[in-house]
């Protein structure tokens, strides 16, 4: 049964997914400004869209780039796993695995550890906070922001968003443009999109201020399913220390 937390994260991610739907996919606050409709957003933020399609049919000024453009695109891999000496303690090792089972996209953990000389196994080495993973592969699609640092297997694709858009932007994305994901998998055992198919996938760049009032909205909305998931998990871990005390009477 679906908990309180997860309710409100659900609710949350929904209004994220909403507002970049009508400003990046329908470009909906430049149709608005086309038809003469009444503004639906504060004066400041109106302002800043066009209000004129051009011949591509997105907003005036705006711009087509490609996600491998706008993020660093890496991959993973696994160390080898005879050997011991590569494995449990220092460093996280995130598969599609750890992804599967969340209630909302916020990495807090993963299932194995690699040690300093696993990580060397791995050229993409230690992924930062904040960098969004999505599954390649079996299945694709599971899709996190990482809240802590994270080394990746080859079953992941990771975005590190240090150039013009932001995790928040990304993850939106990247939701919003599944089916072209989808589209671009292929394999005869099981489907995989790799980061060669997936650099190309076309995105809308509008110009840095929306970009700035994007973040400036739903940062905060993802900051806050992060702290939800973050409280629900000690919630949970607490009740699994207490309960069975309680039952023996301690």
């Amino acid at each position: 049964m679906p908990t309180r937390s997860s309710r409100l994260n659900e609710t949350l991610e929904a209004m994220a997914r909403a507002l970049f739907r009508d400003w990046f996919v329908d470009f909906g606050p430049t149709g608005a400004r086309m038809a003469g409709e009444a503004p639906y957003l504060s004066p400041d933020l109106w302002s800043l869209f066009p209000d004129r399609l051009d011949d591509a049919g997105k907003p005036e000024g705006w711009e087509v780039s490609t996600i491998g453009d706008e993020v660093r695109v890496v991959g993973g891999s696994t160390p080898s796993t005879k050997d011991p000496e590569l494995w449990d303690f220092a460093f996280n090792w995130a598969t599609p695995k750890d992804l599967s089972n969340l209630s909302a996209p916020v990495l807090l953990e993963t299932g194995r550890r690699i040690t300093k000389a696993g990580l060397a196994k791995i050229n993409s080495g230690l992924l930062p906070v904040g960098s969004v993973l999505l599954s390649s592969r079996a299945p694709i699609g599971y899709l996190a922001i990482a809240e802590l640092p994270v080394a990746i297997n080859q079953g992941l694709i990771g975005m590190i968003c240090d150039k013009r858009i932001s995790n928040v932007f990304a993850w939106l994305w990247t939701l919003e443009n599944m089916e072209a994901i989808l589209s671009k998998a292929s394999g005869s055992t099981f489907q995989e999109i790799s980061k060669g198919n997936f650099r190309p996938l076309p995105v809308v760049i509008p110009n840095a201020a929306i970009l700035v009032a994007f973040d400036a909205l739903t940062k905060p909305v993802f900051q806050r399913i992060a702290q939800n998931e973050k409280e629900s998990r000690t919630l949970a871990q607490t009740r699994d220390l207490l309960l069975p005390r309680l039952m023996s009477g301690e």
